[in-house]
């Protein structure tokens, strides 16, 4: 008989873990806690607008580790669509100003340079960095598997990176900026509101960029809901199994060796392997009751600042509203909407360069804004109701200052807060890319294995600090990769 692998949690991390443990022979099976996969990789409809949750970009859309992943596991195929902005994003400064942040690094040096020549030499350097960055390639090995050779492999590539991660590794965006010493009012003000107010990594900063210059970080057309289930389709038709509706409350342990799991309805299914997508809070101080905890889980969970939550506002706009900047972002001050005071403004995606997100001729548009997880977690019926009617009153105003006029065009609009997130797939806080990028943290990682504890592995976002989709597949492939080493086979991609 096939030895059982059984995944905790159908989210992006756990579909790449079910498929490599599909194709690597095993019996497997994903548990998901909603009634469809994806996790925070999703999408709804409403009136035949579809309103994206997750997918803004890929990073590994055109090569590299991550790019094989999604090749490997059906996210890219040759049916797949890659859309590569010119404009990363457009900013709206306190001042009521306009910045545009380009893809291609050449072209935003030289609108830097034509906005503000006298800062030449802080512009060119800065440009020149992240032009280097281009060589990061990130490991296709989890650490574990890697050999002396693979860094000696990678040092002529990386060479050129060395000065840049000795330099500013340990800096906030803040503290790079700083250091530059920009002399220009407008870069120094869009610059600054955008990433240097809070303790942002400079080389999260830098590295962005890198790969939108390298056309490394696309859109994919259709966006997240069918993204997942391409990986879905891929999972399922290796043999691999998923049951829906499924919440794990504890993982059982018998003589320091996983043995399975059981439900939030008491049902024990048993397991050879367990690979926990999930939560990484709850995994570790809920399931597994808090018995394996490390001192690096211990310091991460209780001293690294997580991503704050967010509040979307999504509205299908009845007629086609074009514009060249997919994102836009106000950082007006003084604003509020509902009771959150935005202190880092609002995103507003504008979908018009994706037919599918809308009826022929209509638009969806998505704002996003941060909020405070001690302003959610408490509230709940007519005063949870109340607050997403409030908010969605403002949010309609703010769009308004953009596209005068709009409101009357409005046909749909959906309203998903930080409980909306917590309530589908777990995370903590609402916290939608778990451990915020910092300096402490950006070179840092969680080991997937826990000491004492044999035949169990993490994986997902919560492992690698900025989150997001690449690394979580990358874990979950790494899991199988660790399992294949414990049983001595040869690892199938």
């Amino acid at each position: 008989m096939k030895e059982k692998v059984v995944i905790i949690g159908g989210g992006v991390a756990g579909l790449s873990a079910g498929i490599y443990a599909a194709k690597n022979g095993f019996d497997t099976e994903i548990l998901e806690m909603h009634s469809v996969a994806g996790g925070q990789c999703t999408a709804w409809e409403r009136n035949r607008f579809r309103f994206d949750y997750c997918l803004h970009w890929l990073v590994g859309t055109s090569k590299g580790a991550f790019h094989d992943i999604w090749k490997e596991t059906n996210v890219l195929n040759d049916r797949t669509e890659i859309i590569d902005h010119e404009i990363h994003s457009q900013i709206i400064d306190g001042e009521g100003n306009t910045f545009i942040i380009y893809a291609d690094i050449d072209r935003w040096e030289r609108y830097l340079l034509g906005i503000a020549p006298e800062d030449e030499v802080p512009i060119r350097r800065m440009c020149k960095t992240m032009r280097k960055s281009a060589f990061l390639e990130p490991f296709a090995l989890p650490p574990e598997l890697r050999s002396p050779l693979d860094y000696i492999r990678i040092m002529p590539k990386f060479f050129p990176l060395f000065q840049v991660v000795r330099k500013y590794g340990r800096l906030t965006c803040r503290e790079y900026f700083d250091r530059l010493h920009f002399k220009s009012p407008r870069i120094r003000s869009a610059l600054y509101t955008m990433y240097g107010e809070r303790n942002f990594s400079a080389m999260a900063f830098i590295f962005m960029l890198a790969w939108f210059n390298q056309k490394n970080a696309g859109y994919i057309k259709g966006g997240s809901y069918p993204l997942a289930q391409r990986m879905v389709e891929r999972f399922t038709s290796l043999g691999g199994a998923i049951s829906y509706r499924k919440r794990v409350e504890k993982i059982t342990v018998e003589n320091g060796m996983v043995r399975g799991v059981v439900l939030a309805d008491g049902t024990s299914i048993a397991a050879d392997y367990v690979i926990s997508a999930a939560d990484g809070y709850s995994t570790i101080y809920s399931m597994l009751g808090g018995k394996y905890v490390t001192k690096a889980f211990d310091h991460a969970h209780k001293n690294w600042e997580l991503f704050p939550p967010l509040v979307q506002v999504s509205f299908g706009i009845g007629r086609e509203v074009l514009s060249e900047a997919p994102i836009v972002l106000n950082f007006t001050k003084g604003m509020s909407i509902g009771s959150t005071r935005l202190e880092f403004g609002y995103s507003l995606m504008n979908y018009s360069y994706d037919s599918t997100m809308a009826p022929e001729g209509k638009t969806t548009m998505v704002m996003r804004f941060e909020t405070q997880w001690d302003l959610w977690k408490d509230l709940e019926g007519d005063a949870y109701r109340a607050e997403k009617e409030q908010i969605l009153k403002d949010a309609t105003a703010c769009l308004e200052t953009i596209y005068p006029g709009i409101s009357g065009f409005i046909e749909a609009t959906d309203v998903a807060t930080p409980k909306t997130d917590v309530r589908f797939t777990g995370v903590r806080n609402g916290a939608y890319e778990g451990f915020m990028p910092t300096r402490e943290n950006m070179m840092k990682s969680l080991k997937m294995q826990l000491p004492g504890l044999r035949n169990f592995y993490m994986a997902g976002q919560w492992l690698v600090p900025g989150g997001g989709l690449p690394p979580s597949a990358q874990t979950g492939k790494w899991a199988v990769q660790l399992i294949c080493r414990k049983k001595k086979q040869e690892f199938k991609s």
